[in-house]
């Protein structure tokens, strides 16, 4: 009996990475489908909003908190990038640096900011953020200020061409595979103890604590996951384009990477990347036929939350269970 009850659950566990590497395989295929450079673009440029729309998500999911700010880390990853290889590091060491920096900061900031809970935090995180944005704004002598500064990008990264990172296709590729490997990483963080006793934490502090645990570290913990995540994000974006500009760390990019969660559905790792593809196809598309796409946006935003509380994500499980699915994560 014992081994009967089991089985449902060792079959969920094995399920989602199952169906992801199916994913991921059938995403490697797609350069080798599609022809068109641009609609190649598109999809490289997507699934670089799906790795930071994840990010914020997750912070979300776990934390149960709303940040503004997490464009910071998107931004300070891609002119992490760009300064310290001006300043004369080695460009795979300020890559790594790229991602790592800002995961501290945001580690350090957490241990402060997570203290605070509801609107106070979302302004706090948007405060935060400004104040990156306005560095690097008026900063000229630092980073060029409004008119951003190239990346210069050796010949050769990781014993790679620089070029596989700035060609639609391979770039897709790498783009691709590291958003699978971000939410299979998160996944298995969230079914991990330290990922249910976040959720524990989220859902009640005072008991989490009354209990014996202290609940200020696993939140910073979470937020400097996040933070690392959309740097991660940042990164990918500095090396596709080799451009970096202070639009990178406005409060408007966090916002969209927000809004991305909840199209999706932030109830689920895999919903905010999912949210942040739609997302990203829905505001071409409609920019190609009024300068008021915003307005799209928003009225999609509003029919998503009204119609779909758990996102598109949440009705594709939905729409999974009804035909004999597994339950999704």
């Amino acid at each position: 009996m014992t081994d009967i009850a089991a089985a449902p659950s060792r079959s969920r566990n094995v399920g989602f990475p199952a169906v992801l590497a199916v994913l991921g395989a059938a995403g490697c295929a797609l350069p080798f489908l599609v022809q068109s450079p641009l609609l190649l673009t598109l999809m490289t440029q997507a699934t670089i909003n799906a790795v930071l729309a994840t990010g914020v998500g997750f912070l979300l999911r776990q934390n149960g908190t709303v940040s503004f700010g997490h464009a910071a880390f998107f931004g300070l990853a891609a002119y992490a990038t760009a300064l310290l290889i001006k300043f004369g590091l080695p460009a795979e060491l300020a890559i790594v640096l790229a991602v790592v920096l800002p995961t501290l900061l945001a580690l350090l900031l957490g241990v402060v900011i997570v203290r605070i809970t509801g609107v106070a935090f979302s302004m706090l995180t948007l405060a935060v953020a400004q104040a990156f944005h306005e560095l690097f704004l008026k900063w000229r002598e630092l980073a060029n200020g409004d008119d951003g500064m190239a990346i210069a990008f050796p010949a050769k990264v990781f014993g790679l061409d620089i070029a596989i990172f700035q060609q639609p296709a391979s770039m897709f590729l790498v783009c691709w595979l590291a958003l699978v490997g971000v939410i299979l990483g998160l996944w298995l963080l969230a079914r991990s103890r330290f990922g249910t006793l976040t959720l524990a934490i989220r859902e009640n502090e005072e008991r989490a604590r009354y209990i014996g645990y202290r609940t200020v570290l696993p939140r910073a913990i979470i937020y400097a996951i996040s933070a690392a995540v959309c740097a991660l994000g940042g990164l990918l974006f500095a090396l596709y384009n080799g451009f970096v500009s202070p639009g990178t760390l406005h409060w408007s990019l966090s916002g969209e990477a927000l809004i991305m969660a909840i199209i999706g559905g932030p109830r689920l790792i895999w919903g905010p990347a999912l949210g942040g593809v739609i997302f990203f196809f829905i505001k071409n598309a409609a920019g190609d036929f009024t300068d008021h796409w915003p307005a799209v946006i928003g009225i999609t935003l509003i029919l998503v939350t009204v119609l779909l509380p758990r996102g598109v994500g949440g009705l594709l499980v939905w729409l999974g269970r009804r035909a004999g699915g597994g339950r999704g994560e």
